[in-house]
């Protein structure tokens, strides 16, 4: 295919010196009863290899979601990266993470999973220990694994990394279960409130998200959700579809112009 994405340059950066897009996708620990889920999550990932999708440095931008908590990482963290996800290796988030990785290497990917979850959100391929002696996933097949403490420190993590993106960076999700739908909505807020402003896109595969585009409808219909944000949230049916969208993503107009950044 032919990208509109700049080839990659040294420290995440695209070949006229800009950041590269950075990519946090959502998405279901389970494989649904569809294999038509599997076959988009391996999609997403060709697409995202394909153009370049970059993940950057790990920092703590001056735009910080929650400025009381900052996690330093060790230097093997702060390696570039191609994709942020929620760390697992099982369904629809591990099969993303080992088709970039397959394509692009063990750098391309950066799980997060809070440590809570390892045993859950994992198969037998969690056989390496990491420098803080937590056992991680094999890196040559799911890339960088940070563990930490909890949600919170999770989803501030993978969101700062997409704030820390050029042009096309955002959210997309996947088809998934509560987590997957707690996560789209918390990055949806976050918008309409004003904190970040890059966009979010549901990766509507199988008709799998028709109830929340309804639902959407209904809220603007009925006054709880202003027709202005209504594309805050917006779908696409492909994952080159859902990458362009992000590319495209203009802010809404009816967003809340409030002041995050700390002092």
């Amino acid at each position: 295919m032919t990208s509109d994405t700049q080839p990659s340059g040294q420290n995440g950066h695209s070949g006229n010196g800009a950041p590269r897009a950075k990519v946090c996708v959502y998405c279901g620990a389970n494989a649904g009863s569809s294999p038509l889920h599997l076959e988009a999550a391996r999609e997403l990932g060709r697409a995202m290899a394909a153009n370049n999708i970059d993940l950057g440095l790990y920092h703590v931008p001056k735009r910080r979601l929650y400025s009381s908590t900052r996690i330093v990482l060790d230097n093997a963290d702060m390696k570039t990266q191609n994709t942020v996800y929620g760390g697992g290796t099982v369904g629809l988030m591990g099969e993303v993470a080992k088709t970039l990785v397959s394509i692009n290497g063990p750098d391309s990917v950066h799980g997060i999973i809070p440590e809570a979850l390892v045993k859950y959100e994992r198969d037998g391929t969690y056989q390496t220990t990491n420098k803080s002696n937590q056992v991680v996933p094999e890196e040559s097949v799911y890339g960088r694994t940070t563990v930490v403490k909890d949600m919170h420190t999770r989803k501030k993590l993978m969101a700062e990394e997409v704030f820390a993106g050029g042009p096309g960076s955002g959210f997309i999700g996947l088809s998934g279960g509560f987590g997957t739908m707690e996560e789209i909505f918390e990055t949806t807020t976050w918008n309409q409130l004003g904190i970040h402003s890059n966009g979010i896109v549901l990766l509507n595969i199988n008709g799998y998200w028709d109830g929340i585009v309804q639902w959407l409808d209904k809220a603007v219909e009925e006054g709880f959700v202003k027709e202005a944000n209504k594309n805050i949230l917006v779908t696409s049916t492909t994952p080159e579809g859902a990458l362009q969208a992000l590319r495209d993503y203009k802010v809404a107009d009816g967003i809340y112009q409030l002041k995050w950044e700390s002092s």
